[in-house]
Order: structure tokens, then C-alpha cells, then sequence
């Protein structure tokens, strides 16, 4: 049978448990709203008596409760899906925005657009094949021509200034991820500390989670947890963060679209040159597959296959129209006029200019057949039919970024839908229930209420014993 001086013993345990689990309770409250804080509770043993020269009393009951720890209550599998949601989708938001970007850039369908444009280009040719002598028949054919010419500047200007403004983002990315990097690892470093000291690092591995999920959501980064609490980073299998040690990454490459095929952006580990880091989720990974440059199967970096394209369009229209119009004569009978002129110093869609001044440099009759004859002009106005011509390769090239554009929209909402159940899944397992915590609370306050009671009791049994019996 246990000594009453060993049953104040058991008793006091049950107080400090009891005790001990109302401070978890209220730590658990006072982060109720903290982001990425996991929900933690005291975990305990029942204290097994001791036998004494091998002989075990059979009315021993045990000893009381030891606090063997405050556990962090979460889950492997449930972090890791969080993280994978967390990497597709920062790839699909950042897709979604920049073919957004590229379809908006289109002005399509409208009044501003190029293929409104080619359609008062060729109603004008049309015009001057009807009064091919009229000066203002020319001056419209000019000025619609030259509008086509800006709106194909245009479209590849503002697709080389989405390049390079992504291009700068994938600088800033890459800091925030060396950043998060960087913290991780001091992070690691305290957890290996505190462990190894038989603290409690619970917190800080609720900051390494958070910091593990923006790294997943900026590089799709993975993450291998170590025994001793600390966890490492991966990106493609190579590490990024290893222990307390950071692996940084840098872009290199071209830093504007005129450079990007033959300098083609790619992530490296700044420690190992040779080394290319293979991201392929999170913003990241989005930003640098828009940067790939474009290929001749056309399914190269989207931004870089838009300006392929407006500068395919500029070299077909001034092909089409050009060897038509040399074929004609113009007042004077003069043949082999050109009306677009190419820049070779320049990507074609910036180099394209009209010719043309007045009348004198349109060549609209078939030569012979006199000055006021308009069948050249008229088979360069049948141009708008051609379904090789530039109409349809602009209609396609619309309707295949607007696809695009729906479908990568479409995913993003998947993803941000996957993300959220994610989260909530998380939420559930980890999070703090104050309804929960509450019961908790009355539970261990009970308990400490007993333990003293049981204290009480012992003492004053005690005080009888020594006190008032003979």
C-alpha cells in the first residue's frame, strides 16, 4: 500500500498536470486567429510504481501522472497536399494573369482592333480600285495602311513590355524565395537547438510550415522533414534549403524578349553554376514558361509566340499586298511599286512602314490598260477572302489566346477551389476550436479542483496521525 506521504506525491503530479493543461488550453485560445498556428495538447503517462528489492505490493496503484510533453497537432499528409495545392495553384493564378494580359492586349472583339482595321484597309483599296485617280481615294489607302503598321508595332511593343515586366517579376520572386529560404533555415537552426535541449519548438514549426507553404506557392518546392525537427526544401530533387544551410537561386538570360532565343531564361543555384534548378510549379515556374522563347512548332513561351506572331503578320500582309501591287502601274505607268517597306534592323512588326506619300506611289491599274483602270487595287482588296491571307491568320491567332486565355481562367478557379479545401482540411485537423478548447479547460480545471481536494483530504489526515493520536 502506497505512504500517505507518497499519495501527496500522487496528488501533487495530478495538480501539475492539470496545471499544465491549463496553460496549453490557454495558449491554444490566445492564438485562436494566429495564422498557421497548430492546435497543441499535453500529452501524459500514468507513472507505474517502482518495486523495491524485487518485491511488487499488490495494492499499489500507481504513483500518479507524468507530463511527458506538449504535442503540435498536425499531419504530414495533410501539410504536404496543402503545400502541392498551394504550388499548382500559384502556377495557374500567374498563367491565368498573363494570358489575360496578352488577350486584353488583342482589343478583339472591337473597333480598336487589328482586324478592324485590316477590314478599312482593304474597303479602302477597294475605294481606290472603284476611282483609282482620286488623290483621296490614296490618302485613305495610306492612312488605313499605315494604322495597320501601328497596330502591329503596337501588339509586339506591349507584348516585349509584358516580357520584360515579367522578367523583372522573376527577379523579385526569386528574392522573396532566397528570403523565405533564409528564414527557414535560421528557423531550423533554433529547432535543432531547443530539441536537442528538450524544449518545446511547437511555434517555430508552425512558422517552418507557413514559410514551407510560400515557398511551395512562389517556386512548388517540396519539403523533407529530418528527425531532429528540422525539414529541407527541394526544388527538382536538388536542395534549396539543407538544414540550416541555403542553397540561393538566381535567374540568368536574356532581360528583354529581342535576346530570348538566343539567351533563354533559366534559375540556377548561385553555389553551383552548373546546376539548373528545375522549377516548374508555383509563379515561378508560370513566369519562366511565358519567358521560354518562341519555337517554329509555335508552342514556345506565350508571350514570346505573340510576338512571333504580330511580326509573321506584318512580313504576310506586306508580302501579299507588295506582290500584287508590283505586278501593277500606276498613273504614269510606272511598275514595280512596293507599298510596305520592311526594316531588317528591326523585328518585322516594328518595321513596318508604308511607302507611299500620294497617288503617284500606288500602282492600282494593270499596266496598259490605262490610268483609271482598278483591277490591281481590287485583287489586293480580294485579300480580306484569302483563307491563308492575314484576316485568318489573325482570327486564329485571336481565338486561340482567347481559348487559352478560358482555359488557363478556368484552371486557376480549380485550383483556387483545390487550394481552399485544402486549407479548410487543414484548418479542421490543426486549428483551434474554442468551443473545444473551452471543454478542455473545464476538464483540466475539474481535475486541479480533485487533485487539491485530494491534498486536503491527505493533509489533514496526516495532521490527525502526527498531531492528535498518542
Amino acid at each position: 500500500m502506497v505512504s500517505s506521504f507518497g499519495a501527496l506525491n500522487t496528488a501533487y503530479t495530478g495538480l501539475v498536470a492539470a496545471r499544465q493543461g491549463l496553460t496549453v488550453v490557454g495558449d491554444n485560445i490566445s492564438n485562436s486567429t494566429t495564422v498557421g498556428y497548430s492546435r497543441q495538447t499535453v500529452t501524459t503517462s500514468s507513472m507505474t510504481p517502482a518495486s523495491t528489492s524485487g518485491f511488487v505490493n499488490p495494492l499499489a496503484v500507481g504513483d500518479g501522472v507524468s507530463v511527458d510533453g506538449v504535442a503540435r497537432v498536425d499531419s504530414a499528409l495533410v501539410d504536404a497536399q496543402l503545400r502541392v495545392t498551394s504550388a499548382a495553384d500559384g502556377y495557374a493564378q500567374e498563367t491565368a494573369t498573363q494570358l489575360s494580359s496578352i488577350e486584353s492586349a488583342l482589343n478583339e472583339p472591337g473597333a480598336n482592333g487589328l482586324s478592324s482595321s485590316l477590314q478599312n484597309f482593304w474597303s479602302a483599296w477597294q475605294n481606290v480600285s472603284n476611282t483609282s485617280t482620286s488623290p483621296s481615294a490614296a490618302t485613305t489607302v495610306i492612312a488605313a495602311g499605315t494604322q495597320v503598321a501601328g497596330q502591329l508595332a503596337a501588339g509586339y511593343t506591349a507584348a516585349s513590355q509584358q516580357w520584360g515586366a515579367v522578367r523583372s517579376s522573376v527577379d523579385t520572386t526569386i528574392s522573396s524565395i532566397n528570403t523565405a529560404a533564409e528564414q527557414l533555415a535560421t528557423l531550423n537552426g533554433q529547432i535543432r537547438s531547443i530539441t536537442a535541449s528538450g524544449g518545446n519548438a511547437n511555434g517555430l514549426m508552425d512558422s517552418v510550415g507557413t514559410l514551407a507553404q510560400t515557398l511551395a506557392n512562389l517556386s512548388g518546392a517540396t519539403v523533407r522533414g529530418n528527425r531532429d525537427g528540422s525539414v529541407d526544401v527541394l526544388l527538382g530533387g536538388n536542395p534549396l534549403v539543407e538544414g540550416t544551410t541555403v542553397h540561393s537561386i538566381a535567374a540568368t538570360g536574356s532581360g528583354t524578349l529581342a535576346g530570348a532565343s538566343s539567351s533563354p531564361v533559366t534559375v540556377g543555384f548561385v553555389d553551383n553554376p552548373a546546376a539548373t534548378a528545375a522549377v516548374s510549379g508555383g509563379k515561378l515556374g508560370a513566369d519562366l514558361a511565358m519567358l521560354a522563347p518562341a519555337n517554329p512548332g509555335g508552342t514556345g513561351g506565350a508571350i514570346a509566340e505573340a510576338a512571333a506572331k504580330y511580326n509573321s503578320l506584318a512580313t504576310s500582309v506586306a508580302s501579299s499586298v507588295n506582290s500584287i501591287m508590283q505586278t501593277g502601274s500606276n498613273a504614269a505607268g510606272t511598275t514595280g511599286l512596293s507599298f510596305f517597306a520592311l526594316d531588317p534592323a528591326k523585328p518585322a512588326a516594328l518595321g513596318l512602314s508604308v511607302i507611299p506619300t500620294d497617288a503617284t506611289g500606288i500602282a492600282a491599274a494593270t499596266p496598259g490598260a490605262g490610268a483609271a483602270n482598278g483591277d490591281i487595287a481590287n485583287s489586293i482588296a480580294a485579300l480580306t477572302n484569302s483563307t491563308t491571307g492575314v484576316d485568318s491568320q489573325w482570327e486564329s491567332f485571336v481565338v486561340q489566346i482567347g481559348v487559352a486565355s478560358n482555359a488557363a481562367s478556368s484552371n486557376a478557379s480549380l485550383t483556387a477551389t483545390g487550394l481552399a479545401t485544402a486549407a479548410s482540411a487543414q484548418s479542421s485537423y490543426s486549428s483551434v476550436n474554442t468551443d473545444q478548447e473551452t471543454t478542455n479547460m473545464l476538464m483540466y480545471q475539474n481535475a486541479f479542483s480533485a487533485a487539491a481536494r485530494v491534498m486536503t483530504t491527505l493533509n489533514d489526515m496526516l495532521n490527525t496521525l502526527i498531531n492528535k493520536t498518542g
